[in-house]
């Protein structure tokens, strides 16, 4: 099947074969990184292996010649490994994992043509092949300017990617072209290929901890759809507890179904949320892989350890932080690594160390990317700033507000530009795909010893705990995971600076005052910070009061998108339904204190 002849009789097979191939290929990048440490590693051989031979019968069983093709040569390659008769160098290593993009450059293709997009071109093939044999003789050409020249893949089904990859289901539903959420179940696709007939299997059932436990692959726009019903069961469930003729009932048994109805829209929610949490292993295994690359492309000796694999996180956030986390990684290798002479002279180990560590912390999840390097150089990067005009003195800048500095558009401290990094884009990128995930960055650094970059993120991008400030007549939620207390100030807790900033002593500590109602254009019930509240928050790594009128309550709100017209008005991060059937705007804390501070 050739770029000008992709045609594709059954979709419904094919996206099996998308997806199970692309967890042996999983397999085969998690395996082969283990094998470029221990070379004699027999298991981790036998399993790559066995992913390429299962690739090439179900490749021939679909007549992908190209597909086919590599994937048996690779497997030539691997049994010599297994027969003893080569040893996997990291010459071998390379021609593997080349192998594998090629590969997976194919399903990209697929994957295009099922969704109806145009596919992009044919990876070179003919001198992946060479090389391919070439290695089979234990005579590892380099890589040819054809091959390096070849774009490489993007992630397939970024879902699929991103969550753990298990075996292909049985069926897809009628929307094949849609991609899916895998589950374990058993491989129908493979035992079509062996049959040569497409009789589809029921779901095996397989054995964990004792029990039988039976799964079935989803459509992820029908996942998507069940979780976004139960946010709508639930704000209707709120809006009929909060009903005034509701709330002067007294009859017990009609306040006894609308507790039981409330406590099974809560379960039915969580269980639907449950349902797109996935673990961020996969996202890790994906940076373990650039790590290696990155350490032979810039001649260093890097390795990556990871923790908390098994953390869960809305799959959803999992995609969108595969690029944030890739510049990070990126960085750290090319500016926090040292080179290895550069190492020895410092007494640090030759090989250099990443680590990538995900935990839960009060309802969010913290990854942190931390690298035994250089560290970051205050005043390299106030000299740099200076230059650029960002700052004028450092005097009175704490170190972290330095460090912040470098998330600056165009911000750069790199001596030369290469093609790994350098050219002053990047961290400001970062910067804002975390703070478009409701998350913020926080950075620790030792010169000479490292730094570490600290993310901070929701579990899930479609719920929010909040406490619902009311302002004038308007409604506000305010994201709890941001609130520290709250106060009525009194006279004395009220100050200004040269007349015009107003600030607030909370504990000994002098912060500025945003009043939200002349942030929005909205008439308070009153002007006077003392009838007022006030919410002590934290944004951009900085504290604020906001200035409510009153606190109407804690609420736990779906997130609803506020259109094209009305989703980039600063300081709103989004709307929701409240209890009472009014909407409530949800506030964007960080977005607000840049818009005081500017006016400050």
């Amino acid at each position: 099947m050739s770029g000008a002849t992709l045609t594709i009789d059954d979709p419904q097979l094919m996206g099996d074969f998308v997806t199970e191939s692309l967890e042996h290929l999983s397999q085969v990048e998690i395996q082969m990184l283990i094998l470029e440490k221990d070379p004699e590693d027999k298991p981790a051989i036998d399993t790559v292996f066995r992913g390429f031979h299962t690739i090439k019968g179900l490749a021939g069983f679909l007549d992908l010649t190209d597909i086919r093709e590599v994937a048996h040569e690779t497997e030539t390659l691997l049994d010599l490994a297994r027969k003893g008769q080569l040893r996997i160098s990291p010459a071998v290593v390379d021609i593997v994992l080349a192998a594998a993009d090629f590969l997976k450059a194919w399903l990209n293709r697929i994957t295009a043509v099922l969704e109806g997009q145009e596919p992009e071109q044919e990876p070179e093939k003919e001198a992946l092949l060479v090389r391919i044999r070439a290695g089979a003789q234990n005579d590892a050409t380099p890589q040819t300017a054809a091959e390096s020249a070849a774009p490489a893949p993007k992630p397939v089904a970024q879902a699929a990617a991103a969550e753990p990859q298990p075996a292909i289901a049985p069926k897809l539903a009628p929307e094949a072209a849609q991609p899916a959420v895998p589950a374990p179940v058993s491989s129908a696709t493979e035992e079509a290929a062996r049959s040569g007939a497409g009789e589809r299997k029921p779901a095996a059932a397989e054995k964990v901890a004792g029990e039988d436990i039976r799964t079935v692959k989803v459509q992820t726009s029908k996942l998507d759809f069940l979780v976004d019903m139960a946010g709508e069961l639930v704000i209707v469930q709120s809006m009929v507890r909060h009903h005034p003729e509701l709330a002067a009932l007294h009859n017990p048994a009609a306040l006894r179904n609308l507790a039981q109805l409330e406590r099974i829209t809560g379960e039915l929610q969580k269980t639907a949320m449950s349902m797109r949490m996935v673990p961020v292993g996969g996202l890790f295994q994906k940076m373990s892989r650039l790590v290696r690359d990155l350490a032979r492309k810039t001649g260093k000796q890097v390795e990556m350890e990871s923790f908390g694999a098994d953390t869960e996180l809305d799959r959803n956030v999992v995609e969108e932080l595969a690029d944030p986390l890739m510049h990070m990684i990126r960085n750290a290798v090319d500016h926090g690594v040292e080179a290895p002479e550069g190492r020895l002279a410092a007494g640090k180990s030759v090989v250099g160390k990443v680590t990538l560590r995900a935990s839960h912390q009060a309802g969010h999840i913290v990854i942190a990317i931390s690298d035994d390097g250089r560290g970051l150089v205050r005043a390299k990067i106030v000299e740099k700033a200076k230059k650029t005009g960002l700052i004028e003195t450092d005097q009175g800048m704490s170190d972290r507000e330095v460090f912040d500095l470098i998330f600056a558009p165009g911000f750069s401290t790199a001596a030369a530009v290469t093609d790994v990094s350098g050219r002053g884009v990047g961290m400001d990128v970062v910067k804002q795909q975390i703070q478009k995930l409701r998350g913020h960055v926080d950075i620790e650094s030792v010169p000479g010893q490292g730094t570490t970059f600290y993310l901070r993120l929701p579990l899930t991008l479609a719920m929010i705990d909040g406490l619902v400030v009311g302002v004038g007549e308007e409604r506000y939620v305010v994201p709890l995971f941001s609130v520290r207390e709250m106060l009525r100030p009194t006279p004395e807790m009220l100050f200004s600076v040269e007349n015009r900033q107003e600030m607030g002593l909370v504990r000994n500590n002098l912060i500025p005052v945003v009043r939200l109602h002349e942030r929005f254009g909205v008439e308070p019930r009153s002007r006077e910070a003392t009838d007022s509240l006030w919410i002590v928050a934290e944004a951009a790594g900085k504290s604020f009061c906001l200035m409510v009128d009153e606190l109407i309550g804690k609420q736990e709100v779906v997130i609803k998108s506020l259109g094209e017209s009305l989703k980039n008005v600063p300081g709103i991060a989004g709307g929701a339904i409240l209890g009472d059937g009014r909407v409530g705007l949800i506030l964007d804390l960080e977005s607000i204190f840049r818009w005081e501070a500017r006016v400050a």
